[in-house]
């Protein structure tokens, strides 16, 4: 194998695990959830370190909603605290955020502190980091074939992948999972059709740029064919293929 590591372009994670880290600390879940964005901040900065082009997290999905009431409140207003908190660093930093997922339903001062970040980071290219917000993969891929349907456009692999709310970015080269369950639980299910799946047992907060790594070491040994033969791949990249 080459000695210069094999950096994903595009990475996702599934960060689970805020609630249970909190719970064996016995602490109230939401302590969980402020030490994940923490090690989000944490993330995103390994990542712009190792050249790794994109980053998409899942922050909140569509069945998040049925959590208790008390914790889907400091989950929102732990969103608009850190917003107003991280924005100013990640601008200064070259990230570039995207938030993905359904607006509708949610207050008027999160809606607006969403578009206010964008706008804030628009013009940064160091790391696109898209935060999954109020989003599940069949809600992203039912939105897209209604606006087809509703403009008259033919529904067909390519239209259906433009009309997605990840059609800014590649679609992920490796997908990573915290918190020990082994599942991708409605995340990217159209855009992760070829990625490389990950299982880290670590919870989210524990989840380091010492684990990253790990992460990334497992992908670069990884052969990604395709539906192509190993034969096909070698051929064409004979310098590029773990051997």
């Amino acid at each position: 194998m080459s000695s210069s590591p094999v950096v994903p372009h595009h990475i996702a994670i599934v960060m689970d695990g805020n609630g249970r880290w909190a719970t064996r600390r016995f602490l109230p879940r939401l302590a969980g959830h402020k030490q994940g964005v923490d090690s989000l901040r944490r993330c995103a900065r390994a990542c712009v370190q190792r050249g790794v082009s994109v980053l998409t997290v899942f922050a909140f999905s569509s069945e998040n909603w049925n959590r208790p009431a008390d914790e889907v409140s400091g989950l929102m207003e732990l969103l608009a605290m850190a917003l107003a908190r991280e924005v100013p660093q990640l601008r200064a930093d070259g990230v570039r955020l995207h938030f993905v997922g359904e607006r509708a339903g949610l207050s008027s001062k999160v809606v607006e502190g969403l578009a206010q970040a964008e706008v804030a980071t628009a013009h940064n290219t160091r790391l696109v980091l898209n935060v999954c917000f109020n989003y599940g993969g069949r809600w992203d891929i039912a939105q897209a074939a209604a606006a087809l349907a509703a403009s008259g456009e033919p529904i067909t692999e390519a239209s259906l992948h433009a009309a997605m709310g990840m059609a800014h970015v590649p679609d992920p080269d490796l997908v990573i999972r915290t918190g020990g369950e082994m599942r991708i639980s409605n995340f990217l299910l159209w855009q992760a059709a070829y990625s490389e799946l990950y299982f880290s047992d670590r919870l989210w907060p524990d989840f380091d740029e010492a684990a990253l790594d790990e992460a990334i070491a497992a992908y670069a040994g990884r052969e990604r064919r395709f539906g192509k033969t190993s034969e096909q791949i070698l051929s064409a990249h004979p310098a590029s293929v773990p051997g």
